[in-house]
């Protein structure tokens, strides 16, 4: 009985290392996706600026003569 306590807690110690572990990555990668969610943000604002600039995009302007 004394063996299985023991081994019981040590199971329940390493899953508790575990968690905490997970947690960390988790809370980080929350982190990170929240960075990239501002920086596309930034980026869909930067292009609605530039298409109404009035400048053509590169794929709309047609070629130069010595094409």
């Amino acid at each position: 009985m004394e063996n299985r306590i023991i081994e019981l807690e040590t199971k329940l110690s390493y899953q508790d290392y575990t968690l905490s572990e997970l947690n960390e990555v988790v809370t980080h990668q929350q982190a990170q996706i929240d960075q990239l969610e501002t920086s596309v943000q930034q980026l869909r604002q930067y292009l609605k600026q530039q298409e109404s600039s009035g400048l053509a995009r590169p794929d709309e302007e047609t070629p130069p003569p010595h094409y």
